[in-house]
């Protein structure tokens, strides 16, 4: 299973060129993090939140500008004890090309200990249904 979040590129996030900025990409990927977290667990509560960004990066493949409709696809691509990563490919919905190839790593961190954590089983459970 994968979760897409449909994207239209809005005029703020082109620059001189006329293109998206890379920045921009960047939002997309986090937005769709975010649609991911709450499907996965029904709910973004700021007091009980329990995941970082470790790492992430984004290589650009196709310009993209202002107007055009992408969708980025979030699937789970690893899962360790602490951490997991996400592949969140970019495409054009109209015609299916791939213009973005995002990579994040998350960390299932407790704030008060300052650390991070094993990730609890039913988690685990959640994050295995978006393995691809």
């Amino acid at each position: 299973m994968v979760h897409e979040t449909p994207i239209r590129v809005r005029f703020g996030e082109t620059d001189l060129l006329g293109h998206v900025n890379n920045v921009s990409f960047f939002s997309y990927l986090e937005h769709a993090r975010v649609q991911f977290f709450k499907e996965l667990t029904r709910q973004l509560d700021h007091k009980t939140w329990r995941y970082i960004l470790a790492s992430i990066k984004c290589d650009f493949l196709a310009q993209v500008y202002f107007d055009q409709s992408l969708r980025v696809v979030t699937k789970v691509s690893r899962i360790g004890n602490k951490s997991f990563d996400l592949e969140q490919p970019i495409v054009d919905s109209e015609t299916g090309n791939l213009v973005a190839k995002g990579h994040s790593t998350i960390v299932y961190f407790d704030f008060k200990e300052q650390k991070s954590q094993p990730i609890p089983e039913h988690i685990r459970e959640a994050l295995a249904q978006y393995v691809e």
